[in-house]
C-alpha cells in the first residue's frame, strides 16, 4: 500500500527525485553531506571497521546506489579526490620524513620482499586471466583494481587502448582490494598486540656511583650508547647539583641521574653502581625542570645539538615528546613546532629559556603556507614527469606519489638556512584527516556508479574471482613474509599493508584501531612510494600484451 501526503506519492519516489537532481547539481553541497553523514554514522563503533574514514566510504557508495534508481547521477569531481590525496600524502610524508629514511637504509629486506610480492600478484592475474578467457585490457584493470590504486588503472588504460574494459575490472575487483586488505591488516593488530619494538617509555632513575675508575660521562655514554642522557650530577650527599659535562670525572659515591629507555637504565645502572634513594629532581635550588611547547618558528628543523643550549645557558634536553611518543634528547633530534621539550637547566635562567623556545599554542596550527604551497606545487610536478618505459612509451608516479616523496624529504630536512621546510605535528594531523575524508568520498561516490554499471556487464563472476585472487595473493605474501622472514612488529606490518595497497582506508582503519600509534604511518611511508612505481609499471606491462 502506498502512504499518500497531499499530491506526494512516495512509493514513486515523487520526494526523493529533486532531492537527488539538486545534490547532483550542487556537488560541494553532496560532498559536505557524505562527510558529515558518514563521520554520523562512523561513531557508532563495529570492531573499528565502521568508524570515520571507513563510515565516509561506505555512505558514498550507498547514496550514488540509490541516485541510480531514480535516474540520476551522483558524482563529486575528480579534482577533489585529486586534491584530498595529495594533502593526504603530503601530511603523512611531513610527519614520517624524520624516520623514513632512517628505516629504508635498514629496509631493504622489505622492499625487495614487496618487489617479489607484487610480481607474483601480476603472474596470478596473466596466467589466470588468460585462463578465465579474459581480454587483456580487462586483465590489467582487475590488477589494478584488485590492488585498489587509480593511477595504474590509467597507465592499463592508456597501455590497452580499452580504458573502459578496464574500468569494469577496476570496478568490480576493488571491493575486495578494500575488504581483502582491511582483513590482512586486522590480523596484523591482533598479533601486534605482543609486539617487541613499541617505543619503551622514558623513565629517570638517580644511581650512586660505585666504580674506582673514575670514569668520564663522554667514556660512559660511548660504553652505553647515545639512548641515554645523563641530565644531573651531586658530589657526596650534600654537595650543589650540576648539569653533567662530557669531560666531568665521576667519583665513588657521587649521584647521577640518567634519563632513557627502561632497559638502556637497568644497563646504565649495572655498570656504573646502584639506584639510590635519593632522588635529585626532588631538589630544585640549582637546577630545575620544565616541559615548553617548542612554538619558536626559528628553532624549527635544528637537531638539538644545533641549538648550543650548554653554552647558551647551561641547560640540556633530557627527552622530547611529539605527538604521545617520547624521546631521548640526543644531539641528531630535529626539533619540530609542537614538539614538548623537557628542559633541566639552572632554576634562575628557566624563565629565560622557556621564552627562547616560545613555550605557546599559538602558531601551532600554523600550516607554514609557503611551505606548504611551494612543497605540494612541486609534488605535483614531480607527479607528471613523464618516465621513459623499456621498449617505449612513458608512465608517470602520480600526483600523490609525488607529494609524498617531496614531504617526506621537506619533513626530513626540517630546514633549509632561515626556510623552514616543516609543518607543525598538529597542523599535519590535521591536514592528513580532511585530505583522506576528502578522497574516501571522492573514491566511494564515483565508485558506486561504477559498481553498478559493472553488475550489468555479465562478466563480473570472473573479474571478481581473479581480483579475489590477487589480493589474497598479495596481502598473504606481506603477511607472511613480513611476519615471518623481515620479523616486523604488526602495528607496524599493518601501516606497510595499507601502503602497499596504497589505500587510505586501510590505513585509516589500522589508525583507528592504535589510536593513531606512529608506528603505523612509518610502515606506510616506507612502502608506498615503491608501490605506487611498482604497480603502475606492472599494470602497464600487463595491458600491453
Amino acid at each position: 500500500m502506498a502512504f499518500e501526503c497531499g499530491i506526494l506519492d512516495l512509493s514513486k519516489g515523487d520526494l526523493m527525485q529533486p532531492v537527488f537532481e539538486f545534490l547532483a547539481n550542487q556537488p560541494l553541497i553532496y560532498l559536505f553531506l557524505l562527510l558529515g553523514i558518514g563521520m554520523a554514522f562512523g561513531h557508532m563503533k563495529v570492531e573499528g571497521l565502521s568508524r570515520r574514514g571507513a563510515a565516509v566510504r561506505v555512505r558514498a557508495v550507498i547514496l550514488p546506489a540509490a541516485g541510480l534508481t531514480y535516474g540520476t547521477e551522483l558524482l563529486i569531481p575528480h579534482d577533489v579526490g585529486t586534491f584530498g590525496l595529495v594533502i593526504f600524502a603530503f601530511a603523512i610524508g611531513i610527519v614520517s620524513g624524520p624516520s623514513f629514511f632512517h628505516t629504508m637504509r635498514n629496509s631493504l629486506n622489505v622492499i625487495l620482499l614487496l618487489i617479489l610480492t607484487l610480481a607474483v600478484g601480476a603472474g596470478i592475474a596473466f596466467g589466470l586471466g588468460r585462463l578465465l578467457g579474459m581480454d587483456h585490457a580487462l586483465i590489467a584493470g582487475t590488477y589494478a583494481g584488485a590492488l585498489t590504486n587509480t593511477p595504474a588503472l590509467a597507465a592499463a588504460g592508456a597501455a590497452s587502448g580499452n580504458a573502459p574494459l578496464a574500468t569494469v575490472g577496476y570496478s568490480i575487483s576493488y571491493i575486495w582490494g578494500v575488504l581483502g586488505m582491511l582483513l590482512f591488516s586486522a590480523l596484523s593488530l591482533n598479533y601486534g598486540k605482543n609486539d617487541t619494538d613499541k617505543p619503551s617509555p622514558l623513565i629517570n632513575r638517580t644511581i650512586r656511583v660505585e666504580m674506582d675508575t673514575r670514569p668520564t660521562i663522554e667514556s660512559l655514554q660511548a660504553q652505553l650508547g647515545t639512548g641515554l642522557q645523563f641530565s644531573r650530577l651531586r658530589r657526596g650527599e650534600d654537595g650543589p647539583i650540576t648539569q653533567p659535562k662530557a669531560t666531568d670525572v665521576l667519583f665513588r659515591e657521587d649521584l647521577l641521574t640518567v634519563v632513557g629507555p627502561n632497559a638502556d637504565v637497568d644497563a646504565a645502572i649495572q655498570l656504573i653502581g646502584h639506584m639510590s634513594s635519593h632522588s635529585l629532581l626532588a631538589d630544585r635550588r640549582y637546577l630545575d625542570f620544565r616541559r615548553v611547547t617548542v612554538s619558536n618558528p626559528k628553532l624549527a628543523g635544528r637537531t638539538l645539538a644545533e641549538l648550543g643550549l650548554e653554552d647558551r645557558f647551561g641547560a640540556t634536553i633530557s627527552r622530547v615528546r611529539r605527538g604521545d611518543v617520547d624521546m631521548v634528547g640526543e644531539g641528531s633530534v630535529t626539533l619540530l613546532l609542537g614538539d614538548r621539550a623537557r628542559i633541566v637547566a639552572p632554576t634562575a635562567r628557566m624563565d629565560e629559556i622557556s621564552k627562547y623556545f616560545g613555550d605557546s599554542s599559538r602558531g601551532l596550527s600554523d600550516i607554514n603556507p609557503i611551505a606548504f604551497g611551494l612543497g605540494m606545487a612541486l609534488g605535483l610536478l614531480i607527479g607528471q614527469i613523464p618516465i621513459p618505459m623499456p621498449g617505449g612509451g612513458t608512465f608517470a608516479i602520480g600526483s600523490a606519489a609525488g607529494a609524498l616523496i617531496v614531504g617526506l624529504v621537506m619533513g626530513r630536512l626540517g630546514r633549509i638556512g632561515k626556510f623552514r621546510t616543516a609543518l607543525p605535528h598538529t597542523a599535519c594531523n590535521v591536514l592528513s584527516e580532511i585530505g583522506l575524508l576528502l578522497f574516501l568520498a571522492y573514491a566511494g561516490a564515483n565508485a558506486g556508479t561504477q559498481i553498478m554499471t559493472a553488475f550489468t556487464s555479465g562478466a563480473w563472476v570472473g573479474i571478481l574471482i581473479l581480483g579475489f585472487a590477487i589480493t589474497t595473493t598479495v596481502g598473504l605474501g606481506l603477511y607472511l613474509s613480513m611476519r615471518y622472514v623481515v620479523k616486523l612488529g604488526g602495528t607496524k606490518l599493518s601501516g606497510l599493508i595499507a601502503g602497499a595497497q596504497t589505500q587510505p582506508a586501510v590505513l585509516a582503519f589500522a589508525n583507528n584501531r592504535t589510536n593513531g600509534d606512529p608506528r603505523v604511518a612509518l610502515g606506510y611511508a616506507m612502502v608506498y612510494p615503491v608501490a605506487m612505481i611498482l604497480k603502475i609499471l606492472i599494470a602497464q606491462i600487463l595491458g600491453s600484451f
